[in-house]
């Protein structure tokens, strides 16, 4: 049965159903759950939320006007120091979290797709609805940083306005946790990605899907996405700042080239500058109708070549979210051999988990292995990016994502 109560009624052991009041203000990522640590009881009732949902068939009801609590005393060391107890993500390796991100990927699609059905028909979206996505995305990062942000980036060129707004959202949330923002701002980042392109709603698909270079008016009605998009948001109900900013502004540059402002510097918000960021990378990484998407790495050589285009400080955050070589990068080693990044080591973003698989000497390829470089038995070292259409070779992806 479910019964709403005020925030000061509860108590450990009920099942939490729903948390009234504005989304910003919940102070947990998960939105039912049983309540049982006195942690999350304190920060609930330290919140703004003033009345909970809970459901009385799957934890306590409110207590009876007689009915006795036990108290159990503090032992010596509670007194002396209160630890409180964090949920912890445990970490694991990239192909252990494939099957699990590609299943938030698949849910993400259909989300995101609805989304953009509802926004060109007029309809209200709700930000709490998207909410549960952002916390499994972030969950997900959580628990290997690279697996669904190198995964999501093998979108279908007919996906592709969907698929890269959960890519740039999980990117977001990846960046946030790198800047460490709080818990909000990340909830924030996240929701701003997935809706940082709602404007492409507005914009005929074959002007989107064009194969070939597109004309000056067609571009010109490409650059209107952001002021679209705006505008749906804010019909469409949302009205957080973060979201309706980056929105907006994730196409301005720092040197004041971007659109639709030609903001600058400082006038450009954090958030705007992190979409810009997270927008161009997932951009150049993935196939497109005109071109074919650039490899991780090299992607994130270039970006850094880009003068005047992004901040300094994101820029170097982001490249510490993503690796130094990210998921799906092809890497030169000292020994002449090629080798796809397929995982990131705990030690080191110099020295990541790699497939080894093609000789640049006899330029062939080779039976494929393993190598952890940050071991000191792998007896090799990355010497830089290398391009695998050099050497002739295509679906490098086969070789990192099984």
């Amino acid at each position: 049965m479910l019964k709403t109560v005020r925030a000061n009624q509860v108590r450990l052991g009920m099942y939490i159903h729903e948390l009234k009041g504005a989304w910003m203000d919940h102070p947990f990522w998960k939105t039912k759950f049983i309540l049982d640590d006195q942690t999350d009881l304190k920060k609930l009732k330290s919140s703004a939320i003033q009345e909970v949902v809970i459901d009385t068939s799957k934890g306590k009801d409110v207590l009876e006007e007689n009915e006795v609590v036990e108290v159990v005393p503090p032992t010596p060391s509670e007194l002396v120091a209160e630890t409180p107890k964090v949920a912890k993500i445990e970490s694991i390796s990239a192909q252990q979290e494939y099957a699990q991100a590609a299943r938030i990927i698949k849910q993400s699609r259909q989300a995101v797709l609805s989304m953009f059905k509802d926004v060109r028909l007029g309809k209200a979206v709700s930000a709490e609805t998207m909410m549960p996505l952002v916390e499994e995305i972030s969950a997900s990062i959580t628990r290997n940083e690279g697996a669904l942000i190198s995964l999501v980036r093998l979108k279908t060129q007919d996906d592709y306005t969907y698929m890269h707004c959960v890519a740039v959202s999980a990117l977001m949330i990846a960046l946030a946790k790198k800047l460490y923002l709080s818990e909000a701002e990340t909830k924030q980042a996240g929701l701003a990605g997935l809706v940082h392109d709602v404007g492409k709603a507005a914009i005929s698909t074959e002007i989107l899907n064009k194969p070939g270079a597109l004309t000056e008016d067609e571009f010109k009605m490409i650059k209107l996405h952001p002021e679209k998009g705006h505008a749906l948001l804010l019909k469409a109900g949302i009205t957080d700042p973060v979201a309706l900013d980056v929105c907006l502004h994730h196409h301005e540059k720092m040197n004041g080239l971007g659109y639709p402002k030609q903001l600058t510097g400082e006038e450009i918000s954090l958030f705007a500058k992190m979409g810009a960021v997270c927008d161009v990378y997932d951009a150049i990484t993935s196939n497109r109708p005109y071109k074919a998407g650039w490899e991780p790495g090299m992607s994130l050589k270039r970006m850094a070549q880009w003068e005047g285009h992004f901040d300094d400080d994101v820029f170097k955050a982001f490249v510490k979210s993503v690796g130094i070589y990210p998921i799906g990068s092809v890497v030169l080693l000292k020994s002449g051999r090629l080798a796809v990044v397929i995982d990131q080591s705990p030690k080191t973003l110099l020295q990541p988990i790699v497939k080894v698989f093609f000789s640049t000497k006899s330029k062939s390829h080779i039976p494929v292995e393993t190598l952890d470089l940050s071991k000191p038995n792998a007896m090799d070292e990355i010497l830089g990016h290398e391009s695998a259409a050099t050497w002739g070779i295509k679906d490098v992806h086969e070789l990192w994502h099984e």
